[in-house]
């Protein structure tokens, strides 16, 4: 089978053995699989990746053998290994969390030398974990299951309280997941920041109350227009929080993930906000622990997402609560792999490409 492939620290189209199912895996055809950031972080910072692998006691890369990304993918299902119990037929539409369930434990599809990801032409998948794609959705938007489940982890982490304004710092895949899932919380005035215009126009298509330009208009300030208090809140408060700004309480979602940013974050941020650190920085960072200190800053780092929420968000989507189709604004096939890296660098383009091997 053909696969665009990442070997010697570029992403190369190639032959490679079509995959055989083991005791309880299914074969599946990729239909559709998105490229997300953390594929690009990879490919720029493998040794990293290796690295924070080992530290953390996971099964890391070996970088001088062959792997194959992508972990957000819609299948077909094609067979059934020895051991599975059939229930879905073949030719059934599937979407799966990126993992297989082996007598090793569990194990990683994306970032494995052993387990190719979606963009190869077929997978190995773990039957247990298979959801089968409801309401004719397709493929490409059942794609973007993986996505929206890491917004609607970091904002189940966030411990909503109720009467929080939230600030949204970046507004690509990760920050527009989010921005979905404070909507879908029923949590308002959502603010959302970024440069880019295009993604400020998404944000709002996706649920952000008010979008704010960094160049134009502080975003922490903005934030505080629209978080004061009202008589009634203001009036409610213990003696000693009355002589605070009357603000709202709020948490602030940090969906970029570059060195420097989350120091701005702890600069801006009010008094007692809660941040969530969705965005992943590969590279060493600074903060001054002082200012969280004084601030007395709650900080929330999140990876990832429940079985649970990963299903509800498949839903979300089949259900329309969710607009996939906005985020997407291309599809490749399998040769067009290693220019889509290049060109998801520019914002203006592109928010989410989609791989479509057989295309």
């Amino acid at each position: 089978m053909r696969a665009a492939i990442f070997r010697n620290g570029e992403i190369v189209v190639d032959r490679m053995a079509e995959p055989k199912p083991g005791n309880g895996q299914v074969l599946v055809r990729t239909l559709a699989c998105g490229i997300c950031g953390s594929d690009l972080h990879a490919r720029q910072h493998a040794p990293r990746m290796v690295e924070m692998a080992k530290k953390t006691g996971r099964t890391p890369m070996d970088l001088s053998r062959d792997v194959v990304f992508g972990h957000e993918f819609c299948c077909e299902i094609v067979d059934c290994g020895p051991g599975t119990e059939r229930k879905l037929k073949p030719g059934t539409h599937v979407c799966s969390l990126p993992a297989l369930v082996t007598a090793e434990g569990i194990k990683g599809i994306g970032y494995s030398n052993d387990f190719v990801g979606g963009y190869a032409e077929q997978m190995i998948l773990s039957e247990p974990l298979l959801l089968e794609v409801p309401n004719g959705l397709a493929p490409e938007h059942a794609a973007l299951t993986e996505p929206l489940a890491v917004g609607v982890h970091a904002v189940a982490k966030a411990n909503i309280r109720g009467g929080e304004v939230p600030l949204v710092i970046g507004c690509g895949p990760v920050g527009l997941a989010v921005i979905a899932a404070l909507r879908i919380k029923g949590l308002h005035p959502i603010v959302a920041a970024d440069y880019s215009p295009a993604r400020r126009a998404l944000a709002a298509r996706l649920g952000a109350d008010i979008v704010v330009d960094p160049r134009v208009s502080q975003p922490y300030a903005t934030w505080a227009e629209h978080a004061q208090m009202s008589e009634a809140e203001k009036a409610a408060r213990p003696p000693f929080q009355a002589m605070l700004p009357a603000l709202k309480p709020a948490i602030i979602f940090e969906c970029v993930g570059v060195p420097g940013l989350l120091q701005q974050v702890f600069e801006g941020a009010p008094r007692d906000a809660r941040i969530v650190v969705v965005g992943v920085c590969m590279e060493t960072d600074r903060s001054e622990p002082m200012l969280g200190i004084m601030k007395e800053l709650n900080v929330q780092y999140v990876l990832g997402y429940t079985p649970d929420e990963f299903a509800a968000s498949l839903r979300l989507i089949a259900e329309g609560q969710v607009d996939a189709a906005a985020m997407v604004t291309a599809e490749v096939g399998i040769d067009g792999v290693a220019k889509a890296f290049a060109d998801l660098a520019n914002p203006e383009a592109h928010t989410k490409i989609i791989v479509q091997p057989w295309r």
